[in-house]
């Protein structure tokens, strides 16, 4: 039991690692292809959202897929953490030997089915390690995990900032960084997918049919959006309601360190207290954080840094508690736990596109453009009221649903 409990940190290593290739898809590949080849901005938010849509649409069949090859789980996590290192050094280091945007196109879809698979895989993996593990075991195992990713979004937010004091090509410095990062994390879990049985599966009917795991995943969904629609607006907001181009970086990284400090506090409130009742304190407490920034304009820099800072440590809570109650939940009706992570994951990312089809179009014919002295004030209005007010009233059908759902069933276990 201990021997298997000190292997947590192995999971904090290999979320870092899933984290840090989510974060160069949306931030560094489009400036990169910008800088480096000419590719407008239009055609590379075209292939962005078409991705987006591919991957909402595969994520059930790789849930499939992880749970068809559970017998053979090692080898196909090696080979699908392989295709994403070499599709990072594809798209950071390797001239592209075709239309750069087609070039885009290919790496990123590579890294986008590695990534889905690979995070199904671990998740699933996770309910059978939390088992093993004493006490609040989901909530122990949420809190190395949702840790080590958040302190991978931040590493992967500054490392090209930081190589570029130093190299001349510094996204070829950070692709092969995260091929060494690939390298150490993948080692360090190749004992864990082969440490716990892997059950057979019921499909994803034992999940839909299942009340309380419909309700999680719609609970997910709902609260996920709110993510969704201040990732999508979170550069224009700085740039345009703000007046503050150029920090954008540091308010990111401020967000991202302030939730994973805190996500290790948010676990262990939760196993004291219940993981039910801490989330929705945490959830209250988002709202009063990030309305905010309904009343920010520009200038106001200092202050929307202490809403970043006062929001990302809410964000914590959300990161690690939900997955952990629906992981507690996968492992009494579906033990193996793939096609539940495979639905968790399609229901996550679909408010992604909703955002990016929503609420962009909406803001365009608004008259929003790059530039604060193009945009009409209408527009920025619009922006502010998109970027703080729709999240904080998604946040509050979330918090209704989950105040509804049976408490005892919808917790994670308490020591």
């Amino acid at each position: 039991m201990k021997a298997r409990a000190a292997r947590l940190p192995a999971y904090a290593l290999f979320a870092a690692l899933l984290a840090s290739a989510g974060l160069p898809i949306y931030i560094h590949a489009p400036k990169f292809y910008v800088d480096e080849y000419g590719v407008s901005l239009t055609a590379l938010g075209a292939v962005l959202f078409g991705l987006r849509l591919l991957d909402v649409v595969q994520d059930p069949a790789l849930g499939w897929l992880a749970q068809a090859l559970r017998a053979q789980r090692a080898a196909a996590v090696a080979v699908a953490a392989t295709v994403m290192a070499l599709a990072m050094m594809g798209l950071f280091a390797v001239p592209a030997p075709v239309a750069p945007v087609l070039w885009f196109a290919l790496m990123l879809t590579l890294v986008f089915s590695s990534f889905s698979f690979l995070t199904i895989c671990f998740y699933a993996q996770g309910v059978a390690k939390a088992d093993t593990l004493p006490g609040a075991g989901h909530l122990t195992l949420a809190r190395w995990r949702e840790t080590g990713a958040l302190l991978g979004v931040c590493l992967a937010s500054v490392a090209p900032l930081l190589l570029g004091m130093a190299l001349d090509r510094p996204f070829v410095g950070f692709a092969v960084g995260f091929v060494v990062l690939a390298l150490w994390a993948a080692t360090a879990m190749r004992g864990e997918w082969r440490a716990a049985g892997l059950p057979v599966a019921g499909g994803f009917g034992i999940v839909l049919r299942d009340l309380q795991a419909r309700r999680l995943l719609l609970i997910a969904l709902v609260n996920a959006a709110p993510v969704a629609v201040t990732s999508t607006l979170f550069l224009f907001y700085v740039e345009l309601a703000l007046d503050a181009p150029g920090w954008e970086g540091p308010l990111l990284l401020l967000f991202f360190l302030a939730a994973a400090g805190a996500a290790p506090l948010w676990g262990i409130l939760a196993e004291r207290h219940g993981a039910r009742r801490v989330l929705l304190i945490a959830m209250a407490l988002g709202i009063v954080a990030f309305g905010g920034a309904l009343l920010l304009g520009p200038g106001d820099v200092m202050l929307f840094a202490l809403v970043c800072l006062a929001s990302g440590a809410v964000l914590g809570a959300d990161l690690t508690l939900l997955p952990a109650m629906f992981a507690a939940r996968m492992a009494q009706i579906s033990p193996s736990a793939a096609e539940g992570f495979g639905l968790w994951s399609f229901v996550s990312k679909l408010t992604l596109a909703f955002a990016a089809v929503a609420l962009l179009p909406a803001l365009e014919r608004a008259g929003l453009q790059t530039g604060a002295s193009d945009s009409s004030e209408t527009s920025i209005s619009l922006l502010i009221w998109f970027y703080a007010g729709v999240p904080c009233a998604l946040k509050l059908l979330a918090i209704a649903l989950l105040a509804s759902a049976n408490a005892s069933a919808n917790d994670v276990e308490k020591p």
